[in-house]
């Protein structure tokens, strides 16, 4: 049989869901060691070793954009949009890339922190998609409105192919994810029963 190997794309903005996501991977270091890990982050190595004990791949992938900010308080939404349709554009050769490496290394599983591209990668490798978060990017995108309702649109459509969101508590509605799972609020993510969103 061969060795369970689980791709996890991180998003790229701040640390905040690096560090959420290194701590579920080191969970399931913890209590599957055999397990190995693909981390597809532009999150530093140093951040990552910071919470992994056990080896990792460090895969060095731009799957999203978050919010391009001229400092830690000012948002810069026109570099945002420009990045997010620089993204748009490269979506085929992305996914293309990504699933690729997912099919030559037998991966069975995509976890994600919350790169909308994820779910599509995740579907053109022919892998179940699990995502885990308490917000989704067409959430904040959409609040700003104009140009940012189209991205928004084209972001939730992405969501929308993911098999499993793990909801994290304090989140927003995120219906445009198919199936959640209610995580209640401790140290580790505890689902509570299935609720399918109508």
């Amino acid at each position: 049989m061969p060795q369970p190997f689980l791709y996890v794309a991180i998003t790229n903005h701040g640390f905040g869901h690096a560090t959420r996501m290194a701590s579920v991977v080191a969970e399931i270091q913890r209590l599957c060691p055999e397990v190995l890990v693909a981390l597809a982050t532009t999150s530093p190595r140093w951040l990552l070793d910071s919470y992994l004990q056990q080896d990792f791949i460090h895969r060095h992938a731009v799957l999203d954009v978050g919010v391009i900010q001229q400092d830690s308080l000012v948002m810069d939404r026109a570099a945002t949009l420009e990045k997010l349709n620089q993204l748009r554009s490269q979506e085929k050769h992305l996914v293309t890339g990504e699933a690729n490496f997912i099919q030559q290394n037998r991966m069975s599983l995509v976890l994600a922190d919350i790169p909308p591209l994820a779910a599509t990668i995740a579907r053109a490798a022919e892998v179940p998609c699990w995502m885990i978060s308490n917000f989704g990017w067409d959430f904040i995108y959409r609040d700003w409105g104009g140009e940012f309702d189209e991205i928004a649109n084209w972001i939730a459509e992405r969501f929308g192919q993911c098999d499993q969101l793990f909801r994290l508590p304090f989140h927003e509605p995120m219906s445009c994810f198919p199936n959640h799972h209610r995580c209640r609020l401790n140290r580790r993510l505890t689902p509570l029963p299935a609720r399918r969103t109508p």
